[in-house]
Order: structure tokens, then sequence, then C-alpha cells
């Protein structure tokens, strides 16, 4: 039989069904959040500008107020401040730093305030004339939503994770009708990992969602759009804008970092912020009403080039202004409404200078390129571009274009508006991530194999006079009896039963004065990750390898040291430059040539 065939591509988790049912409840939860979210939007919105009591669509730039516009962003920042003091200051900002940061420092447990005065905040502030879109609140009031139901029942903190995700990407999902571009957001933002565990009811609660949304809101795409086939010329148009889209990233995410160190500096409560960041947002509205709110309509009319080019870049300087001012100031709402609105305006202004593709292209290219520049998660905007609007034609230039903005600000930026504000708290996320050396080889790859044993009849006296004598070769020796492992001792340990003895119990037999306190053994089908983890978390140096836990049958040790030739042979992978073509009779080096450990581990 091959020695290979106990290993598995993936771990397998016996938890995974219950993961799964409760990953359908929050896809249908959060697609019921998104609904009550825009609604209260629109509700809003109404109320602040219109004086009624309707849900209905309705923008804020046929308001009629005239110069009085000024003070419905300063009353609704005033409201929004009052909440995030006296309800739970976690309900400003927009979103996603906040629920990373529930995710790696604080076990995924959100509290059901936040799942409640998101929405409500978000609602007022966008609905006020706030220019940020519902995503950013509904991917925290989707996973505030998970992370509630995940402390309602005996999870883990992985698993509860695992759940805050899927309620916020299914609220991304629910908004935009982008379920691919959700699981991928997850993936590179989110999981900080990519195991079927979390991917699978992560991706669940995503599809549950998607069809939800069409009962909610209909099947058709957000900005349908059809462009023509893009020809071989448009590859260095598209790096051209790649570049561009990636400047404008950095020059955005720049921005929202000293706007927010200005209100930091600033001789007032924080809760007065928004107020005054309302009055920024109140006089670009009177400047070019179309800014304010989310602006779903804008984006569309930029994609369809329905804006000429001086309008637009009047209105994105408007929006670029009053976006950065509102959202540095700490009030609620999402940022990829605005990244989207913003890069397709780029688009509109590149678009006659840059060949080799429709007119139509541009926008849409410079709209994923900014945003997943902006967010650097590339694969989930290039999707994401291609979920709002179903065009299959643009999906090269947006790899190629979306590539190039995410490599731009990979170079010239050390964090993304993403992390900035977590750094700011004194936690650094490293976003890169890998297959741990430790998870990819297992214990019967790093183990001694078949060392020297004290069989358990040996009295005390025996075993330091042989194996623990002046010729003693290992720091410890598995002690068996019939062939199965009772327990591992080194000298210290049979120097303690020896003074616990006296000198009449020397010839006491070991197996019977060894306390096997609950054994830490490991198998060999093990991933070298499980036995290291063992090790700390009980603070041992080594333990024994067995055929199995029924019969004990010695096998091997694995000691600390030989837990670290995994990473040993991922430095040489990362770090030794070697030169085979010029060397044809060069040796490749054996799968799995570890070292064995040095005698006397």
């Amino acid at each position: 039989m091959n020695h290979h065939s106990h290993k598995r591509d993936f771990a397998v988790n016996g938890r995974l069904p219950l993961m799964m049912g409760l990953a359908v409840l929050i896809g249908v939860l959060a697609t019921g959040a998104a609904f009550v979210l825009l609604a209260l939007i629109h509700l809003c919105t109404n109320l602040f500008f219109y004086g009624a009591f309707s849900f209905a669509e309705r923008s804020p730039a046929l308001n009629t107020l005239g110069g009085w516009v000024v003070l419905v962003p300063v009353a609704g920042g005033l409201i929004v401040g009052l909440m995030a003091r006296f309800g739970s200051d976690k309900i400003r900002g927009h979103g996603i730093p906040e629920a990373i940061e529930s995710i790696l420092f604080g076990k995924s447990r959100m509290s059901p305030k936040v799942a409640v005065l998101k929405p409500l905040s978000s609602g007022v502030a966008i609905g006020s004339g706030g220019p940020f879109g519902a995503e950013g609140p509904i991917i925290m009031t989707g996973g505030a939503l998970g992370s509630l139901i995940g402390q309602c029942v005996a999870l883990t903190a992985a698993e509860r994770k695992t759940l805050l995700v899927a309620g916020a990407t299914a609220g991304m999902t629910a908004v935009f009708g982008t379920p691919v571009a959700a699981v991928l957001l997850a993936v590179e933002l989110l999981l900080f990992e990519w195991r079927p565990r979390s991917l699978l009811p992560v991706a669940l609660a995503c599809a549950v969602a998607g069809f939800a949304r069409m009962l909610a809101f209909g099947s058709d795409p957000l900005f349908a759009m059809q462009t023509a086939m893009p020809g071989a010329t448009a590859l260095l148009s598209c790096l051209v804008a790649g570049l561009l889209s990636g400047a404008l990233a950095a020059g955005l995410s720049l921005a929202l970092y000293k706007t927010e160190d200005t209100f930091g500096r600033l001789r007032v409560h924080w809760m007065w912020w928004p107020a005054l960041a309302g009055v920024v947002i109140g006089i670009g509205g009177l400047l070019e009403p179309r800014a304010l709110g989310v602006g779903y309509d804008v984006i569309d009319d930029l994609l369809h080039q329905h804006i000429v080019l001086q309008a637009a870049l009047a209105l994105l300087a408007v929006k670029a202004a009053i976006w950065v001012v509102a959202l540095g100031s700490g009030t609620s709402g999402g940022v990829l409404a605005p990244l989207l609105m913003l890069g397709a305006g780029l688009g509109v202004v590149l678009s006659p200078i840059l060949p080799g593709g429709d007119p139509m292209l541009w926008p849409l290219v410079c709209m994923a390129a900014t945003l997943g520049a902006t967010l650097g998660a590339p694969l989930t905007a290039i999707v994401f571009a291609f979920g709002v609007t179903h065009d299959s034609n643009a999906f090269l230039p947006l790899l190629a274009a979306t590539l190039a903005a995410h490599g731009f600000v990979t170079v010239t930026m050390r964090r993304s508006i993403m992390t900035e504000k977590i750094a700011r708290r004194g936690h650094h996320i490293f976003r890169e991530y890998g297959v741990d050396p430790l998870e990819r080889h297992h214990v019967d790859e790093v183990m001694t194999r078949d060392p020297a044993a004290i069989e358990a009849s040996m009295t005390l006296r025996a075993v330091m006079a042989g194996p623990f004598g002046a010729g003693q070769q290992w720091r410890a020796y598995p002690v068996v009896e019939d062939g199965a492992v009772l327990g591992l001792v080194d000298r210290a340990a049979v120097l303690a039963m020896q003074a616990r003895a006296g000198l009449d119990g020397l010839d006491q037999r070991i197996g019977d004065v060894l306390e096997p306190r609950d054994l830490a053994l490991a198998l060999p089908q093990e991933t070298c990750r499980q036995v290291a983890t063992r090790l700390a978390s009980r603070g041992l140096e080594r333990v024994a390898v067995v055929q199995d836990l029924a019969g004990r049958r010695l096998l091997g040790i694995v000691t600390r040291s030989d837990l670290l030739k995994p990473s040993a042979s991922h430095f040489d992978e990362e770090h030794k430059r070697e030169r085979f073509w010029l060397r044809p009779d060069a040796a490749m080096a054996p799968e799995n040539d570890y070292p064995m450990a040095p005698r006397g581990e």
C-alpha cells in the first residue's frame, strides 16, 4: 500500500454540514438586511430633501431647497455623531476595516447594537446627502448578523469568522448582484485563508443571497452594457489606464489619511466631526447636486458616456472632495460606489485619447482598476465589473488594467484604506498568504524513525545507568510495554521519579512509576502544523509517533527541531538562486530530502 494514501488535498471537517446550514440562513437574512438598508436610504432621502414619508427611490439632486440644502448634510452628520457617541462607535467608518478588525483581533464577535445602528446610521448619512454607497454598511451589517448567529451556537472563533464573512459577502451580493465577486472579496480581503471549511459556507451564503435578490430587486445587472471587442493595440492603452487608475487610487488614499489626521487635530469631540463635514458636503451639493447620495444613476451615465467631459470633470472634483472629507470625519458610509464613480470619471477623461477600444470601454476599465487598486483586491474588482455590467468583451482589458493598477499601488503604498485605519490602532495586517510549509508536510516525512526505546520492565536504577548514563545518545526516550507507548521521558523526568521513590525504590519498574498524564502522541499522517500546535499548547519539546491511537505501536519521535525542516526547505525555495540551464548534469534534489535531526535531539 502506498504510504501517501492517507494524505488528502484538504482537511476533513465534520462540522461542515452545520456551517452550510447556518450559511443558508445567513444568506436569506443578509438579503433582508440589504432590502431594509436600501429602504432606509430611500426613506431618509425623501424625508431630508423632500419632506415626504416615502420609500420611493429619488435622487437628492432633484431637490428644490436652494441654499438651504447646505444644512441637510449638517443635520444628518449631527444625528450620526450622536448615534456613534451614545450608541456604538463601531458604526463609524465604511465598515470593511471594522469587519477585518473584528475577524483578526476580536474573535469575530460583533454586538447587536452594530447590527441595528449601522444600517440606521448609514441610512441617515447617505439619505442626508452623504456621498457614499450602501455596500460598506451592508458588509458590516451582514457581518454582524453572521457573527450574532455564530454567538448563539457553540462555535469556535474560526467558525464564527466564517459566518461573519458569509453575512458580509451575502450582503454585498444582495446590493450589487455579484455573488462571485463577493466570494473573491472574502478570499482576497476577509477570510485570510483558503480552506473548504470557510470557502464553501461563504460561497453558499452568496449563492442563496443571489437567488433571494431576484425576489427583492430583480435579476437585471446594475449597469447593463456591452462594448465592442477590443483590438490588439488596446493592450498599451490598458496599461496606461491601469497606471493612471493606480495613481488615482493612491492619491485618494493619501488624501483620506491627511483628512483623518486633520480631524484628529481638532479640539472638538469626534461626535461633532460628521456635522462639520456636513458643511463641506452641503456646499458641494449646492455646486454639484449630482455629487450627493449614492449616485448609481451618475455611474451609469458615466459608463455610457452620457455626460460631457467638462461636466464630468466638475462633478468628479466635487465628489472626490466631499467623499474624502466625509469619510475622514468618521461618519457612516461605504467606499465602493464613490470609487466606481471616480474611476469611471477618469475613464471618461481618457476615452478620447486611448486607442484600440470602444469609447465606453475605458470608463468601465478605469472603474474596476481604481476599485481593485484602492481595496487591494484586483480579482474582486475584475469579476465585480463583469457582474454589474455583464460585458464579457471587457474581460481581457479589465484583467490587464486592474493588475497594472494593483501593481502600481503595491509598489508605491505601504497599506490600503482597508488596513490603514487598523494600523493606526496599533495592529499590523500582513495581507500576503500562502500554504504554510508545516501544512504541506506530514509527520512521517520529518520524524526520526525507529528510535531507541526503554522497556517498561527496566528499573529506575537500570535506566539511569543505561540510556541516561555516560553514553546517552538521545535527550528523551519513549517507554514501551509490549510494543505500545506508555510515555516519553527525559533525564529530568527520571531524576524526579528517583527522588520520589527514594533509595529503597530504585528497583521499581519505570513502567509502574511513570505518570503519563494526558499522554501526547502524534500520528504519521498528521500535518507538521497539527503537531507543532500540540507541542506549543502543551509546552512540550517532542512527542512519540505511533501507528494508531488504539495500539500505540511506536514508529518514531518528532521534535521541535524536526518541525523546522519544512521551514528551512521553504527558505531555500525563496532565497537560494540556482541556474540549471547551463548545468545539464546538475542533480536535482530528491523530494522531501530532509536531513535527519541531530543526534541528541
